[in-house]
């Protein structure tokens, strides 16, 4: 029997604390950590506890109502969660959206929001997965990505409740595999047939035929489509460019960036090294850009976007009611 991941389940706000489920212990176990102020918070997003463009931006949210309960440097509060993560756009969208009324409803809603812009994004992609199709994804793009149902991964289970999914193959994502620890665990909760596979497996099931649609999330897209999402997004581009495969997008309009015009302006995160190895030398980006022209289609709440991304996505991101 399939279990739906509630968005309160993944983060929400307490009287006293923002608590999220601990991402570093899925699948073996289900902690919740609590973050009582917004240092314990922004470690928590800087450490992966809770991660996900659309996640993070929901948990900063709650930060900032947090802060204004507790009576704290609201500057600082937002400063110090803005630094946690630097690639993802949705955190300072999240904030700018609570400086003006940092209140515990205001970040309900924007949560309330986020997970309803997942869902139309989910019936938006249907029609982009062939009957009976067989889907790669990478890192996880799901609920607990988002704060709820999803992105790329909601589109997935769009896509299967409307039969069109027959199979969902999982790139474990090194080298702190989202994709094998927490995408799997989701889907097994969702009841979506599934198989974990290694990163470096990808181009042997696209060479075999048995991958039909790569579909990814991203964590900043600009102005020209170029999309910046976890590492290994780009080559799986470029593989499924090669076999003739669509690689698809599903991000809401809070991870646009439209005021930048190409992803080589886009930060990108370089993480510890020691999330590799501790013997030896190691360089450790957690993302990388994909050219706008290696993707299919970007799916918003907003519907499909197609090239050129110049024009046809949307100028405006959005905003919490």
């Amino acid at each position: 029997m399939s279990r739906d991941l509630e968005p309160h389940r993944i983060v929400r706000l307490e009287h006293d604390a923002v608590v999220v489920l601990d991402q570093r212990l899925l699948p073996e176990r289900e902690v919740d950590l609590r973050c009582g102020t917004v240092s314990e918070l922004a470690e928590a997003i800087r450490v992966l506890a809770v991660r996900g463009a659309p996640a993070i931006g929901v948990a900063a949210a709650y930060g900032m109502a947090l802060a204004a309960e507790r009576g704290d440097d609201l500057d600082a509060a937002l400063a110090t969660l803005a630094a946690s993560r630097p690639t993802a756009v949705n955190l300072r969208w999240a904030l700018e959206a609570m400086r003006d009324d940092p209140t515990r409803a205001r970040a309900e809603r924007l949560h309330a929001d986020e997970v309803e812009r997942c869902r139309t994004m989910g019936a938006h992609a249907v029609e982009l997965f062939p009957e009976g199709a067989r889907v790669l994804t990478h890192c996880n793009a799901g609920g607990l990505a988002t704060g709820g149902y999803g992105t790329a991964l909601g589109a997935v289970r769009a896509a299967h409740e409307a039969g069109r999914v027959s199979h969902v193959w999982v790139d474990e994502t090194r080298p702190l595999l989202q994709g094998g620890r927490l995408t799997a665990w989701e889907l097994e909760q969702l009841g979506i047939p599934h198989a974990v596979i290694a990163d470096g497996a990808a181009a042997s099931f696209m060479a075999r035929g048995e991958v039909d649609v790569v579909v990814t999330g991203a964590d900043r897209i600009a102005a020209n489509g170029d999309t910046a999402n976890k590492i290994g997004t780009y080559g799986l581009a470029v593989l499924a460019a090669h076999h003739g495969l669509p690689l698809v997008v599903v991000a809401p309009t809070s991870t646009l960036d439209p005021s930048l015009a190409a992803g080589d302006e886009i930060p990108i995160e370089e993480r510890d090294g020691a999330e590799l190895t501790t013997r030896f030398a190691a360089r450790n980006p957690a993302f990388d850009v994909t050219p706008g022209d290696l993707v299919a289609a970007i799916v918003t709440e907003r519907g499909i976007h197609r090239t050129p991304y110049t024009a046809s996505l949307p100028r405006e991101t959005a905003a919490a009611r």
